[in-house]
């Protein structure tokens, strides 16, 4: 496909191809931009997880000041200047080396960042990449010092629906806040658009199109100014990258800040597209090649809601595989596709060479099979 065809193709809105991480259909989660550079989300589909699977660890005894005293002073304040004004966020400590962590809209057309640690020193930072598909950035700071707390990284696959986390970060520029709530859902797909877009404060970031998330939901209070910050679970380990939130739209009173609903970018996928930026400044993204709508397909006298395929791009790893114009897909790696923003989500989290495996309907009769995914060529 030429990238003429492709710009093409970003504008449509019923249909999207994965290449382009378009989706359609699912909830309309939120419809009006804040005043604020948090992104807020547009689309938000059922999660694909099965909730009664995992086995919630909540603990009303959980030491959320000790966790808070090991996490805060790897948490970081970040303030950006631009050429059309300023913007704030935050970040976490990835290493010792000085590079710090945060979202790609904190950054985007930053002419000037410093980042402030916990105990309040301030030093100048470049952006050393930016990847703002996922909405991560990796900033390096010009003069590390030697006393840097890097975040202890965890494991989102060991998370459970009603686990207990902790959000850190800088909402409204109050840096060092933590909340506390639980998760909410697990591989939760979601479409955010940065609220740049409705007017935003300078320094907003101004996406060329949405970001596609399978985050983390979580009730743990998250304002403008969380976004790149931590998100924790009960030891103190860092589960995701706090990113977006859902907000009134005005016909329900218009209310921008925290309503119990944040999203954060898992760990896995943080950890990946981190270290390709800070390895060689861009990130690679996993392509299947397929054109989707939301679909439904009968199974067993059952309606199933799925991913129709309806186109797929020679050449690509979807058509190597076999897969086929009007195959609805079900499931991905045992995980249910209820939609198109589902499955669109599901491969933003793999990396270009995993193997996944797909379960879809053609011509009401089930079959499946194993994709290899491949790099965006416009990667």
């Amino acid at each position: 496909m030429s990238k003429t065809n492709a710009t093409i193709w970003t504008q449509v809105t019923a249909v999207g191809l994965l290449s382009a991480i378009l989706a359609s259909g699912g909830t309309y989660a939120v419809v009006q931009a804040t005043q604020d550079e948090q992104p807020i989300v547009l689309d938000a589909a059922p999660s694909s997880s099965d909730s009664s699977a995992s086995t919630a660890s909540y603990s009303p005894t959980t030491d959320w000041g000790g966790v808070a005293a090991n996490v805060t002073p790897s948490v970081v304040a970040i303030s950006v200047e631009s050429g059309t004004g300023g913007g704030a966020g935050s970040g976490v400590v990835w290493d010792e080396s000085g590079h710090i962590v945060t979202n790609a809209h904190v950054v985007a057309g930053a002419e000037k960042v410093q980042v402030t640690l916990a105990d309040g020193r301030s030093y100048d930072a470049e952006v050393a990449g930016s990847d703002p598909s996922t909405d991560l950035a990796v900033l390096t700071l010009t003069s590390p010092p030697d006393d840097l707390h890097p975040i202890s990284v965890g494991d989102d696959q060991d998370l459970g629906v009603g686990d207990p986390v902790m959000a850190i970060g800088n909402p409204l520029g109050l840096s060092g806040t933590v909340t506390t709530g639980i998760v909410s859902a697990l591989d939760r797909p979601v479409t955010t658009e940065a609220a740049g877009e409705g007017g935003a404060q300078p320094g907003a970031m101004q996406q060329a199109e949405p970001v596609v998330t399978n985050a983390i939901q979580t009730s743990a209070a998250i304002n403008p100014g969380n976004s790149g910050g931590a998100l924790v679970d009960s030891n103190g380990a860092l589960i995701g990258i706090n990113s977006s939130i859902a907000t009134m739209g005005g016909s329900m009173g218009g209310q921008s800040g925290n309503i119990g609903i944040g999203f954060a970018i898992p760990v896995g996928e943080v950890s990946s597209i981190v270290g390709q930026l800070i390895e060689d400044g861009t990130a690679e993204h996993a392509f299947l090649g397929v054109g989707l709508s939301d679909a439904t397909a009968e199974k067993d006298g059952a309606t199933l809601h799925a991913a129709g395929v309806t186109q797929v791009e020679p050449d690509s790893p979807a058509d190597k595989a076999g897969l086929a114009k009007g195959d609805a897909i079900t499931t991905i790696d045992g995980e249910r596709v209820n939609g198109s923003l589902a499955l669109v989500a599901q491969v933003r989290q793999r990396a270009a060479g995993d193997h996944i495996e797909l379960t879809y309907l053609r011509n009401n009769e089930e079959h499946t099979m194993t994709v290899t995914l491949d790099a965006r060529a416009d990667s």
